[in-house]
């Protein structure tokens, strides 16, 4: 958790942040945006699985935040794949 969540300023290209403190905010970015077509390029790697899980459920799965839109996941990870409707 950041100190002050969302306005929390990070400094010039995140330097101060994590991996997977990066790889959050730029998931955050992307809700924001509230596009219809999500890509996400391996948006786990840089967290530990525990968050990783966290992450799908509430955010990419079946039931998270972006439920009805398209999400394109490149995944080194086989663990989520189970509940994806496709895979190339």
């Amino acid at each position: 958790m950041l100190p002050a969540n969302d306005e929390t300023e990070i400094g010039e290209k995140g330097i101060n942040l994590s991996g997977g403190q990066r790889q959050r905010v730029s998931l955050a970015r992307a809700l924001y945006s509230n596009a219809d077509i999500f890509l996400l390029d391996d948006p786990l790697s840089a967290v530990d699985a525990h968050v990783g899980a966290h992450i799908f459920k509430n955010v990419i799965g079946p039931k998270g935040l972006l439920d009805g839109k398209t999400r394109l996941l490149v995944t080194h990870g086989i663990s989520h794949l189970s509940k994806c409707d496709d895979i190339i």
